[in-house]
């Protein structure tokens, strides 16, 4: 029978709070030629053209937007969701001048699957996405102003892995083995002689071993 920290029998249950995730999806696609506008680039006002050099996402939290969640009728514990996954990216470039640059953009994934819905509670459930972005190839477009703010356009080709689930936090009762036992850290010692002690005294010797033979 299992047994917990203080060698009692496991029958404490307690309330903890959690994310239940109810349902969860990935969607895995490559963007292909794709505009992204790139401002809050830093070293400010770099010369242009720009020669493109790699993007990847800076957060694995995407950002939902036009979310419309539809509950089929000929599957009622389903639902039809269609959203717009925004994922915020950092695009590195060297411009004219050969100085390395960065800033920000954003690249959209659109959304349109069917996922299991929880029943309606008091407590709403919330949709939300993983994401995770590369893209190792792109080129510098134009340069435009828009309402004061400067952007640098580029065209890439993006690979895009999105997790979307259908969440809520929630309480739950759970049995327990008691509180969790942490071991003490281990410190960090770099062997110096690691490695050499282990050698032979002779060319097809026996090793040392530290020992006497």
């Amino acid at each position: 029978m299992p047994m917990n920290n203080d060698g009692n029998n496991c029958n404490e249950k307690v309330c903890i709070q959690a994310k239940k995730v109810f349902d969860a999806c990935v969607k895995q696609t490559t963007l292909q030629q794709i505009t992204i506008s790139v401002s809050d680039v830093n070293p400010t006002n770099p010369a242009t053209p720009l020669r493109f050099v790699s993007a990847k996402s800076t957060t694995t939290k995407g950002i939902i937007e036009n979310l419309v969640v539809e509950r089929l009728t000929e599957r009622p514990k389903y639902g039809r969701v269609q959203a717009d996954i925004v994922v915020p990216m950092e695009v590195v470039y060297i411009d004219s001048n050969n100085e390395e640059g960065s800033g920000s953009g954003t690249v959209t994934v659109p959304v349109d699957v069917v996922m299991f819905l929880p029943e309606p509670s008091i407590i709403p459930y919330t949709i939300e996405a993983s994401v995770s972005a590369v893209s190792p190839e792109g080129q510098y477009s134009q340069t435009q102003v828009i309402d004061g703010v400067t952007y640098y356009i580029f065209v890439i080709n993006c690979c895009v892995t999105g997790i979307l689930k259908v969440t809520m936090d929630v309480e739950l009762i759970v049995p327990t083995y008691g509180y969790a036992v942490i071991p003490p850290c281990q410190e960090y010692t770099e062997e110096v002689c690691s490695g050499y002690f282990e050698l032979p005294l002779f060319p097809g010797g026996r090793s040392t071993g530290g020992g006497n033979n």
